[in-house]
């Protein structure tokens, strides 16, 4: 499975969870600018943009491009962020947004390797709505039994 369709596993993963806690989303996907639709437990028109980060910042970058777009729909602009820290929700249209930082992201072509100079906002934990944090794992009772095994 190569890493765009399981990308759009994770994605899908997320909008089944929150329609699992009261939500209404689909699952858009493709080249869209915004990864789900539909409407908020409250029945409220939404988009929602979804990132999964292998490494843990204390801000969360979105590209200034991007926000205009989800801003563009008239919608409740939500931007959902995933790293190995935890989960965390940004209510956009509620946010006053810091000013953008020139960054060099990936290009958006799936063809290059090659990185831009683009605007992003770098949004603090603390902006974001609904935070849920890993739990560190703690060492179990059989950890030290299976690690013997392993040698």
């Amino acid at each position: 499975m190569s890493s765009m369709q399981n990308l759009e596993l994770f994605e899908k993963a997320v909008v089944t969870i929150l329609n699992m806690d009261g939500w209404n989303l689909n699952h858009v996907g493709g080249m869209s600018h915004y990864d789900a639709v539909g409407e908020t437990p409250k029945k409220i028109p939404c988009v929602l943009e979804i990132k999964f980060r292998n490494t843990y910042y204390p801000t969360k970058m979105l590209e200034q491009y991007k926000y205009e777009k989800l801003m563009q729909e008239n919608k409740v602009a939500l931007y959902f962020v995933n790293d190995p820290k935890g989960n965390y929700l940004f209510w956009l249209n509620n946010l006053k947004m810091p000013d953008p930082i020139d960054m060099y992201c990936p290009d958006t072509t799936l063809w290059t390797k090659k990185k831009l100079l683009k605007p992003c906002y770098l949004l603090d934990e603390s902006m974001a709505t609904i935070v849920n944090e890993n739990e560190e794992a703690k060492p179990g009772v059989w950890d030290s039994y299976f690690n013997r095994q392993k040698k």
